[in-house]
């Protein structure tokens, strides 16, 4: 995997508006919100997306879904917050280095689209 703007982000090369940090991962404010609320949560592991992730990460992907759980709570969404996984770029996915989106603050359609 090739350094993303993620990568960036992580080793503080590009500034990003980080709400959180761990070892394991690292969680920053979307620079073009699609809601009042919009957080990515990202590993500091490079995995490009979640159907490449392997059974080893187990933890590691359970541990990002309860930060953005936490986050959301934090940020005062903790009953009212979507979660979005965008797997491949026909999917929507942009930047390959896995992430969450947190989103919150308005109401949300289903089917998403």
């Amino acid at each position: 995997m090739t350094d993303t703007l993620f990568t960036k982000i992580i080793n503080r090369e590009i500034a990003a508006d980080i709400v959180y940090e761990d070892d394991l991962c690292l969680a920053f404010k979307d620079i073009n919100p699609h809601a009042p609320l919009h957080i990515l949560v990202i590993p500091k592991k490079p995995i490009e997306k979640i159907s490449d992730a392997s059974k080893s990460e187990r933890d590691l992907l359970g541990h990002l879904f309860l930060v953005a759980g936490d986050i959301a709570k934090e940020q005062g969404y903790g009953e009212a917050f979507r979660l979005v996984v965008n797997n491949g770029e026909d999917a929507g996915q942009t930047v390959f280095h896995l992430h969450i989106h947190i989103l919150a603050g308005r109401d949300f359609n289903w089917p998403p689209g």
